[in-house]
């Protein structure tokens, strides 16, 4: 990749292993989320930012690089692939090594809607530029 270095995917690294804490804390540790997000599905919303913002970190270098719109638009596919795979992975996790945790396909299904809203806003701005 061109004019891409390492140093700019540091904000996706730190987000993936701090999103990787989160999933994978025991359930006895999960914090008490109160009364202000006592709604039904919220942690789904969690997922979707969760996973969002880490395909943002990951695809906003490849957005600034002078790579081909060509270029462009197979890395960002190439990292929406990772990151569902990601997704699904740490739900196998969870479930096989994680005490008090459980596979959940929902929570799978919200980490893939975040990417996929992330993925849809590169490609427009992608193709418009």
């Amino acid at each position: 990749m061109k004019n891409i270095t390492i140093k700019q995917f540091l904000p996706g690294i730190a987000w993936f292993f701090l999103v990787s804490v989160l999933l994978f804390l025991p359930g006895n540790d999960l914090p008490d989320t109160g009364p202000w997000f006592n709604f039904p599905q919220f942690d789904k919303l969690v997922h979707i930012g969760l996973f969002g913002v880490l395909t943002f970190l990951f695809n906003f270098p490849i957005f600034k690089s002078n790579l081909k719109k060509q270029e462009k638009l197979h890395w960002l596919i190439r990292i929406a692939l990772a990151a569902c795979v990601w997704g699904i992975t740490s739900e196998f996790i969870q479930k096989f090594f994680v005490p008090n945790r459980s596979f959940d396909l929902l929570d799978w299904t919200a980490d893939s809607i975040g990417i996929f809203i992330i993925f849809l806003a590169f490609l427009l701005k992608i193709s418009k530029a």
